[in-house]
């Protein structure tokens, strides 16, 4: 018998370690439930729920296979060792495949597994499937991982010209084994579940997944390029909460865009190519956490940002929080967070910046509150992205970079569709007014609306000045950890 240990992989179709463990033998699947372990990663209670209702569809599509889901309980990831070893010699499993997660608690806790199988005689076999290339394999000339994407890109693009990652087929029936599988539970204690509303927003299982891919690939994905930007337009292909969760697979996303390219990479259709770009960009932010672990331990990229002098602030970060900044673009994305666990992201990278420059407030307290409240929260993305808006990261928008508010608003959104969405006390205000309504004084036509928790202009200069004061990246060195 052979167990395959489900976590980010929730699928059928794909899914590299549930098909190996298929062809290995008769097969029984184990999902741990480990809710501390959860909290102690901000996981937010959506992303939880969004996890319990995949497992639900996978559940039934496993069944159809006969292979039995099983539900573990190990409240941190210190104790999955013996969990996995306890039910390995419940039903004689022989072996145990399971898809390589990446982060420095994940890499321990899969040591730790090996280390105890091993001990008793059972093989622990891991693969790679949430990404395209293991980490490691896309490296500098002299042997170290990249720090800049386009570089990465570049060798990425040249691998995949080369060998094309291929599609796994889905495992075949097997004979039913004496195993009855486990319900799934529909709640976790420590997370509230969510609304219906958000529910129906994120339907859950992998046909929802890759209707959303065929949709998108086929209708919108050449547009994805002039449209990705305005946050009031379907622009994007809404798979990041799939992705997290591995409903639905990298390969499978580029084999759909190359599919609609005719199989182009870096010609063609600029949507096509500049989706394909995307997937790289989560390519490359998990490759960062593997080279680079200190991201893992919320420090810096840039060891020399250290020394930045954030702001205590708590009250500027509640207001920023709960979209009370006067400012309606970033008040209406935070209230989008807030609603559906997911941000458009441009306003990601906007509200980002409007925290860690205009309010100089530490990039960890925006990171923090994401993970708390996305439903497609990802370590590296998230990561990733708030070091770039921060000027702290790989990449990073050089710290003079700070987006301001107003023209975002006035460029992405000119009539204010997407403002008036999520603040309808603002919808009697005209296309120019709607961005900043201060400027109208007394703030006639909208009374219940705060005016900006800070001046654009001066924020803007104390964080320069905040910045050029840091040191040198030679000084301090930005040496592997």
């Amino acid at each position: 018998m052979h167990l395959i240990w489900l976590r980010s992989d929730l699928r059928v179709h794909d899914n590299t370690a549930l098909s190996a463990a298929a062809a290995s033998g008769p097969t029984v699947a184990v999902y741990v439930l480990s809710p501390k372990q959860w909290l102690a990663h901000d996981d937010a209670p959506c992303k939880v729920d969004f996890w319990l209702r995949n497992l639900h569809e996978l559940s039934k599509a496993l069944g159809e296979l006969n292979i039995p889901l099983l539900i573990r309980h190990a409240s941190t990831w210190e104790q999955v060792p013996l969990v996995v070893l306890e039910l390995c010699r419940q039903h004689g499993i022989e072996a145990v495949h399971a898809n390589e997660e990446y982060g420095i608690h994940e890499s321990q806790r899969d040591v730790a597994v090996d280390k105890v199988l091993q001990a008793h005689g059972i093989g622990f076999h891991r693969y790679l499937d949430q990404l395209l290339f293991k980490p490691g394999s896309v490296l500098s000339k002299t042997g170290s991982y990249f720090q800049v994407f386009s570089q990465f890109r570049k060798i990425c693009y040249a691998r995949l010209h080369s060998a094309l990652p291929r599609l796994i087929s889905a495992p075949n029936v097997q004979l039913p084994p004496a195993i009855s599988s486990d319900p799934v539970p529909s709640g976790v204690a420590g997370f509230a579940p969510p609304g219906e509303t958000l529910r129906q927003l994120w339907s859950a299982g992998e046909t929802e997944a890759r209707r959303r891919l065929e949709s998108f690939a086929e209708q919108q994905i050449d547009y994805y390029k002039s449209e990705r930007d305005f946050p009031a337009k379907p622009g994007t292909s809404q798979l990041s909460a799939y992705l997290a969760a591995g409903v639905i697979s990298p390969r499978q996303c580029l084999h759909a865009a190359l599919h609609s390219n005719q199989g182009e990479f870096e010609s063609g259709n600029e949507g096509a190519v500049t989706w394909i770009n995307e997937l790289l960009w989560r390519e490359f932010y998990k490759h960062i956490l593997v080279g680079y672990p200190r991201v893992s331990r919320h420090r810096a990229f840039r060891p020399e940002t250290e020394a930045l002098a954030w702001r205590d602030a708590p009250d500027e970060l509640a207001a920023w929080q709960q979209g009370r900044t006067g400012l309606p673009i970033i008040d209406a994305a935070m209230r989008q967070l807030l609603e559906t666990g997911w941000m458009h992201n441009r306003l990601r990278m906007v509200v980002a910046m409007f925290l860690t420059k205009n309010l100089l407030i530490d990039w960890r307290e925006g990171e923090r509150f994401f993970m708390r409240h996305l439903i497609d929260g990802d370590l590296a993305a998230n990561n990733g992205g708030w070091q770039w808006s921060s000027s702290t990261g790989t990449d990073s928008a050089p710290y003079f970079r700070i987006f301001n508010p107003l023209s975002q608003s006035e460029k992405f959104d000119a009539q204010g569709l997407f403002i008036k969405h999520w603040l309808p006390e603002l919808t009697e205000l005209n296309n120019k007014d709607i961005h900043n309504p201060a400027a109208r004084g007394g703030l006639f036509g909208a009374p219940d609306y705060p005016p900006p928790m800070v001046d654009l202009n001066q924020s803007r200069q104390r964080a320069l000045t905040a910045f050029k004061s840091l040191p040198s990246r030679q000084a301090v060195g930005a040496g592997h950890e």
